[in-house]
């Protein structure tokens, strides 16, 4: 298993792999966002290469500005997302591409690595623990129609 920038010959796998961690968004949806995210000079994405050449793992950072949750510092990578297939998982794989993204955090002027999980998410809590992430804080979101 190699660990390697995104590029375009993987292009459908990764497309693949958003479908299966992001279920919600057609094909074509997230072509059109991986188009996006490519242009942004303040993102990037690690995809796993099997020994067959195929993508079985992705993860998606951008460098925030803004202000990250729980963070003193300005910019901050953050994964924006991270997905092993399910027959990869337990290998190593997800906290590699961690290891690619802090490494990529690092060399544009990082000293913080942010990432979110939704609330109810107990796998991606254990997850980020286990890698030495340390929540910060919990939040419910609402909104109310005008």
């Amino acid at each position: 298993m190699r660990i390697e920038e995104a590029a375009q010959e993987h292009l459908d796998d990764w497309v693949r792999l958003r479908a299966e961690l992001w279920p919600d968004g057609s094909f074509e949806r997230h072509r059109a966002e991986l188009a996006q995210f490519a242009s942004n000079k303040n993102a990037v994405a690690f995809l796993a290469i099997d020994s067959a050449g195929h993508a079985v793992g992705f993860a998606e950072a951008t460098l925030r500005h803004d202000y990250v949750n729980g963070c003193e510092t300005s910019p901050v990578a953050f994964l924006e997302g991270i997905y092993v297939r399910g027959e990869h998982r337990r290998q190593g794989i997800a906290e590699a591409l961690c290891h690619a993204v802090a490494a990529w955090g690092r060399a544009a002027g990082c000293s913080e690595f942010a990432s979110d999980a939704l609330i109810d998410n107990l796998d991606s809590h254990a997850f980020h623990e286990a890698l030495g992430f340390a929540e910060t804080r919990r939040v419910v979101y609402f909104r109310k129609l005008l």
